[in-house]
């Protein structure tokens, strides 16, 4: 026979009165009459929070290829130096009018120079600087640091101001960041509120490049000319993640950052297309209608959408964690839309 719980009228009491017991949810000894029993409920136990696995980056060793290649560099500059120096010299022996062109012109191109040289070092430095939130951020989701979140959140809010169209969200952070809220939570509101505007627009980028590069290699007669406009696509776009997310990379910036990208499709499978895709596309017949070369072209805008999810692990400043992550089949179904839409007309 199963017991019947007892329950009892609501009542007010104080704090501090003489016949408020608070007992153990596992204590079954009954108090004597006119005692008010208290059990206080037992806690939630505290879940473990899914986060996204970060790029560690590989211990710090002496790397001689950087050596070899600044010493080249150096004595390349001090070559260009040397030659220029004489130049100089040699047109204020011809002309003190032509040696002071020489001089200006000289003047000129090492002000560009240094200017250039701040602008690449600006845009390393912004890479960096969002790498390295985005590991704080992750940071702060396994350890729930309430303080933390708020420097990140600050550290955020300033990249986000670059951006206009995320005034609204930058207002409403700004309003929470003061509230009682948990660090974890923090972030998760963060993301939700930053994120999905530009994660929306990422996916757009991506989805216009995949379907650039099939109808391009489809139509291409060159395997040298697809290689190269493959390339060239695959450059701009990261380029463009880079300034959606608030990374703004110069040359040397956008070229550390394609090797980075690389190196994480190498880490997690590739450029080839997984399985599930690769049956979405013979599932949908393509085999039957397409033409080898069409067929190409498809699986062409299939490897330049994964290379744009894996530079957006990269450019992103939060992790995945109150939304999801863009996956390469949502993408192939939009190429898949966009080239049926094509066969019909």
């Amino acid at each position: 026979m199963s017991k019947r719980a007892s329950y009892r009228r609501p009542a007010t009491f104080k704090l501090d009165d003489a016949n408020v017991v608070v007992t153990d949810p596992d204590e079954e000894s009954r108090p004597s009459r006119g005692t008010i029993r208290i059990t206080p409920e037992s806690e939630a136990p505290q879940l473990p929070v899914a986060v996204e696995p970060t790029i560690v980056p590989s211990g710090q060793r002496f790397r001689w290829g950087a050596l070899f290649w600044g010493a080249v560099g150096g004595l390349a500059l001090l070559a260009a130096g040397l030659g220029v120096t004489q130049l100089i010299e040699n047109l204020f022996a011809r002309s003190d009018s032509l040696g002071v062109l020489g001089l200006g012109l000289t003047s000129i191109a090492i002000v560009s120079f240094l200017v250039i040289g701040a602008r690449e070092a600006a845009g390393l430095m912004r890479l960096a600087t969002i790498e390295h939130l985005h590991r704080r951020a992750a940071a702060v989701l396994a350890s729930d640091d309430r303080r933390e979140s708020r420097n990140v959140l600050r550290d955020l809010l300033k990249i986000a101001h670059q951006n206009p169209h995320l005034a609204r969200a930058r207002a409403t952070l700004t309003h929470h960041s003061g509230d009682i809220i948990d660090g974890a939570d923090m972030i998760r509101l963060a993301e939700r509120e930053l994120m999905t505007p530009l994660d929306r627009e990422a996916r757009l980028l991506i989805s216009a490049a995949a379907q650039r590069v099939s109808l391009v290699t489809a139509l291409s007669p060159r395997a040298l000319f697809d290689i190269a406009f493959v390339f060239a696509v695959s450059l701009r776009l990261i380029r463009q993640l880079a300034l959606l997310y608030g990374g703004r990379p110069g040359t040397l910036g956008l070229i550390k950052l394609m090797r980075q990208v690389l190196a994480h499709l190498a880490i997690t499978g590739g450029m080839a297309a997984s399985d599930s895709v690769i049956q979405q596309v013979l599932g949908h017949g393509l085999a039957a209608k397409l033409s080898e070369r069409l067929g190409e072209g498809l699986l062409n805008g299939l490897l330049t959408a994964r290379l744009g999810l894996a530079a957006i692990d990269l450019t992103r400043p939060l992790p995945f964690t109150a939304l999801p992550r863009p996956a390469l089949t949502d993408l192939a179904k939009d190429l898949l839309r966009k080239r049926d839409e094509a066969d019909e007309a």
